[in-house]
């Protein structure tokens, strides 16, 4: 009688600690996935990727120790890239601007001229936007269809006018993917167009530097 009431108390024990835990994983909607933009899936997979190619680079590179120290938010600033590049999709497919294969290519050639090469290129993308030599092309890609956009919405980027011009359809494309973020990224912002606190400085890439400092990474 001891001994079942005993193992009666133990299994409710045990069942009032599970609790939390059961229900924890039943209220992420979207286990495995970093981010759910659109309906479709950031997998955490794809992500730590993106973070390995980035830290193999860096690892590479004769300023190994002071690349790793200054990225240490590297994981939520690519999962922000990867967001923000679907974000500006969706507001370039309304505004009907697509970007070729040739337009990527001369606007990373004009980049590697004014850097001095390209491997002059890749090394300020690495150190300053921990972008890794093979996500270059598609950095470069938002860049210009960044630029695009605001072309075609005849926003003038060197104004705060044309600069909110843009905003305003970015934001309006990100509430319409309705973006789910896994919580332990943090919650994406609609209307900062960004990932919780990180700072995105794709407002400051665009004035400056547009076709050599790509935006969204």
């Amino acid at each position: 009688m001891h001994r079942r009431r005993r193992t009666a108390l133990a299994l409710s024990a045990a069942l009032a600690v599970a609790a939390p835990l059961l229900a924890a994983c039943g209220s992420e909607a979207h286990p495995g996935a970093a981010a759910v933009v659109g309906g479709d899936r950031i997998e955490v997979s794809a992500l730590q990727a993106d973070v390995e190619d980035v830290r193999a680079a860096q690892e590479a590179s004769p300023q190994s120790a002071q690349l790793i120290k200054d990225t240490g938010q590297l994981g939520r600033a690519k999962l922000h890239g990867m967001i923000f590049g679907r974000v500006l999709e969706q507001a370039a497919e309304k505004a009907g601007v697509t970007v070729s294969r040739k337009e990527v290519q001369d606007a990373r050639a004009a980049a590697a001229q004014q850097y001095g090469g390209e491997e002059q290129l890749a090394a300020m993308l690495l150190q300053q936007r921990g972008v890794a030599p093979d996500q270059i092309d598609e950095t470069v890609r938002e860049q210009v269809m960044l630029t695009e956009l605001a072309r075609s919405l005849g926003a003038d980027l060197s104004t705060p006018q044309g600069l909110q011009k843009v905003n305003d359809a970015l934001t309006a494309a990100s509430k319409e993917l309705d973006i789910d973020v896994n919580p332990r990224y943090g919650t994406w912002d609609d209307a900062k167009i960004q990932l919780g606190d990180y700072k995105a400085p794709w407002i400051t890439q665009v004035t400056k530097q547009p076709e050599a400092v790509p935006a969204g990474a």
